[in-house]
């Protein structure tokens, strides 16, 4: 699989069905997980076929959520990157992380390196994250990273009405 990027602790490389949907399957699974983006647990068929999105994603657009590993255990600690589906408000860098890997530090170092990637590799001028207003956890990890609330964001294809904010930040500022 392609290594997109290294940080000190991560490796975040394409997305490997066979490699992740096992990890991949127990993070979507957990209710407090989920609770955040779009509330329904997953199974594994429901996993595959969103691996499978993601994965066109990247194809479409050239970029898009990495696996995210860790390097001293291998383990997979979620998902994290570029996101820009049709309908979003603007282009995103968002994360997801495995319920054994929550509250290590892990969102916040993809995150930035995500962000330095997209100004320093894509060339976006501007980024966004999409959080929920009662998800404080994303909201700090938001903020460490140098973004700041920006607008409310009452309805999100394809959820429908949403109670979320764009936090985000500009190249360079």
């Amino acid at each position: 699989m392609t290594v997109v990027m290294e940080t000190e602790r991560l490796i975040l490389r394409h997305i490997d069905i066979e490699k992740d949907i096992d990890a991949w399957t127990e993070m979507m699974s957990d209710e407090e997980t989920v609770r955040y983006i779009g509330g329904k647990t997953m199974d594994r068929a429901a996993s595959w076929r969103q691996m499978a999105t993601l994965i066109g994603h990247q194809q479409v657009r050239g970029y898009g959520f990495y696996s995210v590993i860790e390097k001293s255990t291998g383990s997979f600690v979620g998902r994290i990157g570029p996101w820009n589906p049709e309908g979003w408000p603007e282009p995103e860098v968002g994360w997801t992380v495995h319920p054994a890997h929550t509250r290590k530090g892990f969102a916040k170092e993809a995150g930035a390196a995500c962000v330095d990637y997209v100004f320093h590799t894509l060339g976006w001028d501007r980024i966004i994250h999409v959080i929920a207003e009662e998800n404080i956890g994303s909201i700090k990890t938001a903020e460490a990273i140098g973004s700041k609330r920006l607008y409310h964001i009452p309805e999100l294809p394809p959820f429908g009405e949403v109670n979320c904010w764009a936090y985000g930040q500009e190249r360079g500022g």
